[in-house]
């Protein structure tokens, strides 16, 4: 599925929401690409791991930085992951936006705040901030 989305997200094809994440492997430092939904607020804008821990999780940890894509905007990003109390409602309004995600969670958007506070180490939430120069 990421074959067919990667070349939209880039062009800026899909949802409002996705866009491009590449960030540096790790152990090789050569760049790798995956679509990612945004949450933005008025509070700032997060990065959701819907599907847990994956290798993008585990690079961006890494770096300290992504850079995100979308149509002809670029631009890189310092990443800080936060704590689950921070990341619960995050994680609750991704999964008030996104559907396709949701088998993946362990709750509803009935679940109590301490449901969520359970879940939400399994889907690693980042904050996204300005890089500096």
């Amino acid at each position: 599925m990421n074959a067919l989305v990667r070349p939209l997200a880039r062009l800026g094809l899909t949802g409002p929401r996705t866009h491009l994440l590449t960030v540096p492997g790790r152990a090789t430092g050569e760049l790798w690409s995956t679509p990612v939904s945004i949450v933005s607020g008025a509070d700032g804008r997060w990065l959701v791991a819907p599907y847990g821990d994956r290798n993008w999780v585990k690079n961006a940890r890494a770096a300290g930085w992504v850079e995100l894509h979308r149509g002809g905007r670029h631009e890189r990003l310092a990443v800080r992951e936060l704590e689950p109390e921070a990341a619960v409602p995050v994680l609750r309004e991704y999964y008030r936006q996104g559907r396709v995600t949701r088998p993946f969670f362990g709750v509803s958007l009935d679940s109590s705040d301490a449901e969520w506070l359970v879940e939400a180490p399994r889907h690693p939430v980042f904050v996204l901030t300005r890089a500096g120069p």
